[in-house]
């Protein structure tokens, strides 16, 4: 039984739905708010929040080794390792911040603007 499962499904397979999660994730990091929608936002930030408490960690070896598998982006990870983690050292968790914007003209789907705080 799936009883308080959250899974949302964003494309049709596991794996297009990690790649988009994944996309989303490596361009929040490099630009530090990006604009989607709000099911594809409440499941890329629990991504991101996961990521920068991984970098965050003493064993820095692992992080690298952790940060290169899950976001295959060069530039991505090294910011998360190098700016990020020094950026929230206090913090343990709410990096990101989830703002309503407006609905969507043509399918209607409700826009949300992500961005670390």
């Amino acid at each position: 039984m799936r009883h308080g499962v959250k899974k949302i499904k964003l494309g049709s397979d596991k794996d297009h739905t990690q790649s988009i999660v994944r996309n989303i994730a490596m361009a929040l990091i490099i630009h530090e708010k990006v604009k989607t929608t709000k099911t594809r936002a409440s499941s890329v930030i629990p991504f991101v929040e996961k990521l920068i408490n991984i970098a965050k960690t003493k064993d820095k070896l692992n992080a690298i080794r952790k940060m290169e598998q899950l976001l295959q982006h060069s530039d991505a990870s090294k910011k998360t390792l190098e700016v990020l983690a020094a950026k929230y050292k206090d913090k343990k968790s709410g990096y990101i911040r989830k703002t309503s914007l407006k609905y969507r003209k043509g399918d209607n789907a409700h826009l949300v603007l992500i961005e670390l705080v």
